[in-house]
């Protein structure tokens, strides 16, 4: 049986599906490097709300997909870009979502790490409200017990009048920070507001200035995650790092050579494409584990397509494609996302979507994913 998929024309093309997912089932904790996914949040399709209203999450579905992604060794960097954060979930959902899930990885022993950010202030903010609000995050996610991910600000992007202005607000965190945080540098590709973060346009002076930061207090840095789509710049990045300070690449366009490294060393992961791509990852990292870099990279390399294909301009929309896909496989029963997000993505590029991770068998039951996937199609016209 063939599906007819539209491509950016309009015109239909035959495609045949798979019958057989690829064949994975949880195995050893990782060994050699420490790996993140960055999770969804999967939304209530019956509640009454619009767009702009604070968003309503499916508890139970949300909590299970964590648990899907611990059950294959992952850990899950909870409440950052992937679940919509600042683009439908904002901060008392983002707060509620870091609690439940905080508990349910003790409940289980999964690892965890949560995004502190300064999304609770809505308007134009001074240097002390923007500390104010990220020491308010900090503290929840210190007492859940997960690990903090301090996030770029877009109120301290808009704030900050310059370099001295980030290494004064980062300092005065990090020194009262009761754990090492990850730091994150999320690029304007992700987020628009974040232009000029670390007080320049120009990489390599922001650069330093993002090095400075973790050089004045690298005992309370376990690591940074970089999220510049550049895989020079991280390689630049990584090279510069204290002792003891990890990189987890945050680039969905250079993942495997990244996290494969070189002679000189290598990135960890905590990656958004690994929200559709868990099982595979995982298997891969293991693979990895045991020496065997080709067999890594084999594992590896062909998901670089779908990953691109999902994060491609406008960047940001890229979780519309991993809410879609975690639909498609089973995940969930339901394509709706917070903020109506599900709407950002046209038909064609569902449909590339759906061709790619399909021929990577990363749906486990490949019927249903095309039974969603014609369903989605008749839903706008596509008949045949």
């Amino acid at each position: 049986m063939t599906i007819q998929l539209p491509d950016a024309t309009g015109a239909l093309r035959s495609y045949e599906p798979r019958t057989e997912p690829l064949a994975i089932t949880p195995g050893t904790p990782f060994t050699s490097r420490t790996v993140y996914s960055a999770a969804h949040v999967v939304a209530d399709p019956f509640a009454d709300g619009s767009p702009d209203a604070p968003a309503a999450v499916d508890w139970d579905a949300t909590l299970a997909f964590r648990r899907h992604l611990w059950s294959h060794g992952l850990g899950v960097a909870e409440a950052m870009d992937t679940a919509q954060r600042g683009m439908g979930l904002d901060w008392a959902g983002a707060a509620e979502l870091i609690r439940r899930s905080a508990a349910e990885a003790r409940a289980v022993g999964g690892r965890i790490a949560c995004g502190v950010g300064t999304d609770q202030l809505t308007g134009p903010a001074s240097l002390a409200e923007v500390r104010a609000a990220y020491e308010e995050q900090l503290a929840l996610v210190e007492e859940s017990g997960a690990r903090a991910i301090l996030m770029a600000s877009r109120a301290l992007a808009a704030a900050a009048s310059g370099p001295e202005d980030y290494l004064e607000v980062y300092g005065h965190l990090l020194r009262q920070a009761s754990e090492p945080v990850i730091l994150h540098w999320l690029g304007p590709m992700f987020d628009p507001a974040l232009e000029g973060y670390w007080g320049s346009s120009d990489l390599d002076a922001a650069t330093d200035t993002f090095l400075e930061v973790i050089a004045a207090h690298p005992d309370k840095v376990e690591g940074i995650k970089v999220s510049l789509l550049d895989a020079g710049r991280e390689i630049g990045i990584r090279r510069r790092l204290p002792q003891g300070v990890r990189c987890y690449t945050g680039d969905d366009f250079h993942y495997p050579e990244l996290i494969a490294g070189d002679e000189q060393g290598f990135s960890h992961a905590l990656l958004g494409i690994f929200d559709p791509l868990g099982p595979l990852a995982a298997e891969a990292v293991r693979v990895l584990d045991t020496g065997d870099t080709a067999g890594f990279r084999a594992l590896l390399d062909p998901t670089v397509a779908l990953s691109r294909h999902l994060f491609q301009t406008p960047t940001r929309f890229y979780k519309t494609g991993v809410v879609f896909l975690a639909w498609l496989a089973g995940h969930q029963s339901h394509f709706t996302m917070v903020g109506g997000l599900q709407s950002a993505r046209s038909l064609p590029h569902f449909a590339r979507a759906y061709e790619l991770a399909d021929g990577l068998g990363l749906f486990p039951d490949p019927k249903l994913a095309e039974e969603r996937m014609r369903n989605l199609l008749a839903l706008y016209g596509v008949t045949r």
